[in-house]
């Protein structure tokens, strides 16, 4: 399970290294793509998998369907972990997410959330003074 927060920069050759402690579960290769909220979003090879067969059940008759499939697959690019367990991200996810040189990087269950530090804190103050109320609701669902 990638679980955690790590702190980590991007180097001038757009480098970044992986938390040496999850980097045995990422594996040597990964897909990077896109994320929700601005963040980029790391898979395990087999976790994509798994993400991409769930995404094939949306209709692409429904143009919102249509728009998230393009959205996650031309972001998409496959990464490899170089020897020092370092990925590549490309000029157009960086954009995306508004990296700067200091970067949070977030285990999330089967994935890793890479976010511009700065963003990450303030998202992060948003959901803990709705923590509760998110409880509440997920609750009423049965979910926890």
């Amino acid at each position: 399970m990638l679980i955690g927060e790590y702190l980590h920069n991007i180097d001038a050759k757009k480098r970044l290294a992986v938390p040496a402690k999850l980097r045995k579960e990422i594996g040597e290769k990964a897909i990077l793509t896109r994320g929700l909220n601005n963040c980029l979003v790391l898979y395990p090879a087999t976790q994509w998998a798994k993400v991409s067969e769930r995404l094939e059940q949306l209709s692409t008759g429904q143009a919102d369907a249509r728009s998230f499939l393009r959205l996650q697959f031309s972001g998409a690019v496959e990464v490899e972990l170089d020897q020092l367990g370092r990925i590549l991200v490309p000029d157009y996810l960086k954009e995306y997410a508004g990296l700067a040189q200091k970067v949070t990087i977030v285990g999330v269950q089967n994935r890793l959330e890479i976010w511009d530090t700065e963003r990450w804190e303030n998202y992060k103050k948003e959901v803990e003074k709705k923590a509760d109320m998110i409880a509440e609701k997920l609750g009423e669902l049965g979910l926890y």
